[in-house]
């Protein structure tokens, strides 16, 4: 047993006054200690400027414990306002207690207001992506199943700036075709990141330069059922030359993992700003704010929504408050941050349609929905029946409270609705976007809830919190790049891999950002679980007989 007394001293003047709680941990080569509470009134602490705390470890097997501290803000000033029932007894004859909302909003900044006060904070890595990041099959198999699978599509034609040849591949395709043939009988994929073209790369750190790239990625499913990069493109020149080099599995393996880094560091951005950001919580935002203006909140309507989005307003304040704000964590950490968040947001609005918001015609458009054609892609295949379970839920609903077509179109506030989110939220989006101003039939109603259900649980839980698993090793997923990316072969070594990867300082804002997204909240967790129970239950009635709900969860 050892005993540590650790002081800290803040030496920052905006605590003085706050009642924030203090926690701290020790992490050590093995594990960590429990997050603990300082023991005496926060107010108290700051006004001497410095705060103590003892801790008692016991040292187990060769753990050493290092005095790595881990400093934890839990900043309150927003309960200040609600004196009336405010949790520390500032009224002691209220018993009103905040609004969940509210709660969940100050619980949930502090997962974001993480401090690193004297070293890097450190957590426990998934073992299993620190051993297997550079293997194809695992690059490859991210692209299915990580923490961005929406990207991956068939590919039937080359894009005319991508000078990949068959020259260059045939040694990586197994089953003795060509290219071509290989293009038509379905076996090849891309993944196309062309919306980060144009882009300006993080430019708010004067002292650190930082790029960006639109690579293309060239992916094989081989006679195995695996899928393997076989080309990686950087650069996307109008014709073929210097830079427009192609990777290849054969290259220098400190060139082929080079050019995979960057398709990493390429997915991590559009995933933190496409997929995850915009097309889970400011679409699901828009959903929110529409349902909140036109439906009354004794509408079944309201009610079937509300457990849904009921967090989406306060998540989205935090996230503009300390993540997309000036200076905040995209700025500090992410090779995207600046104008750069403004330009990859208005790119994707252009392709942001309701259709894509539909999951099966989101997989047919992508062409990758039949799963003889593409095996062992599990967010589509457990999504698809997700995603069958909640229309099955909300059509049951529906019938419930509308008896026909006709009392769908005379329904005055679902009318009104669809078109606040038609005229109003998505009004920047292009005339094609197919946002219906209207609903005509119960099948249109009942499609239109389960868009805006599944996104907002279902496609969030997929894409946010496994971001911690996925992108907490720093080389699967480098958050920003800070060399350029090769135009040449053979000039790569590991000394210029690591002048590439994010510094210290910004890994350490990436690991506390993605730690912070992957974390729910008590009250979230307990409305999750009351959703899930309902769309379990109608998922186990879809389900063959021979399955069983714990063989899905396993």
């Amino acid at each position: 047993m050892f005993t540590y007394t650790v002081s800290v001293s803040t030496g920052k003047q905006e605590f003085a006054e706050t009642i924030n709680d203090i926690y701290l941990t020790l992490v050590g080569t093995e594990r960590c200690s429990d997050r603990t509470l300082l023991d005496k009134s926060i107010v108290d602490h700051f006004a001497r400027g410095s705060v103590r705390i003892v801790l008692s470890l016991t040292n187990s097997g060769q753990t050493r414990w290092k005095l790595r501290c881990h400093i934890h803000f839990a900043v309150s000033n927003r309960w200040k306002e609600w004196r009336p029932g405010f949790p520390m007894s500032i009224d002691a004859n209220s018993s009103t207690e905040l609004p969940l909302d509210i709660q969940f909003e100050a619980a949930k900044s502090v997962d974001f207001s993480l401090n690193y006060i004297t070293l890097t904070l450190l957590y426990p890595l998934t073992e299993y992506v620190m051993q297997n990041w550079n293997k194809d099959y695992f690059f490859g198999y991210q692209f299915l199943n990580g923490c961005n699978p929406v990207v991956i599509k068939k590919c039937m034609n080359l894009p005319d700036k991508f000078a990949v040849t068959q020259e260059m591949v045939e040694g990586s395709l197994d089953r003795g075709l060509t290219l071509q043939e290989e293009l038509k009988a379905g076996n090849i994929y891309i993944a196309d990141y062309a919306i980060l073209e144009g882009v300006q790369a993080n430019a708010t750190d004067p002292d650190t330069k930082q790029y960006l790239a639109a690579p293309f990625c060239l992916l094989y499913k081989n006679s195995q059922n695996e899928i393997l990069p076989i080309a990686i493109q950087l650069s996307r020149q109008t014709t073929a030359g210097v830079g427009n080099t192609v990777f290849l599995p054969s290259d220098n393996q400190y060139d082929w993992m080079l050019a995979k880094m960057w398709v990493k560091s390429a997915d991590f951005s559009v995933h933190q700003l496409v997929t995850h950001l915009l097309r889970t919580h400011l679409i699901s935002e828009v959903f929110a704010i529409a349902m909140y203006r036109q439906l009354a909140a004794v509408h079944p309507v309201f009610k079937l929504l509300i457990p849904h989005v009921r967090f989406t307003i306060a998540i989205n304040t935090a996230a503009r408050e300390k993540l997309i704000c000036k200076s905040g964590l995209f700025d500090k950490a992410n090779g995207t941050g600046g104008i750069g968040i403004v330009e990859v947001i208005q790119k994707a609005m252009k392709s942001l349609t309701y259709k894509s918001l539909c999951f099966p015609e989101a997989m047919k458009a992508r062409g990758v929905f039949n799963k003889e054609d593409l095996p062992n892609y599990y967010y589509r295949d457990d999504g698809m029946m997700v995603w069958e379970a909640v229309k099955s839920f909300v059509s049951d609903v529906v019938r419930i409270y509308y008896g026909s077509d006709e009392t769908v179109q005379e329904d005055e506030e679902i009318q009104a609705f669809v078109q606040d989110v038609c005229f109003s939220g998505m009004k920047n989006c292009p005339k094609d976007c197919e946002f219906p101003n209207s609903l005509k039939t119960r099948e249109q109603l009942v499609e239109y809830l389960t868009v805006v259900i599944f996104t907002a649980s279902a496609q969030h839980a997929a894409v946010n919190f496994g971001q911690f698993d996925w992108f907490a090793w720093i080389p699967n997923s480098p958050s920003t790049m800070r060399k350029p990316p090769p135009t040449q072969k053979g000039q790569v070594d590991m000394k210029y891999i690591m002048d590439s990867l994010p510094d210290r300082g910004r890994s350490s804002w990436h690991l506390g950002a993605v730690w912070a997204l992957s974390q729910y909240q008590d009250e979230e967790y307990q409305f999750c679980l009351k959703r899930c129970d309902l769309i379990l239950f109608t998922l186990n009635k879809l389900l063959p007989s021979r399955f069983k709900l714990t063989d899905l969860l396993l």
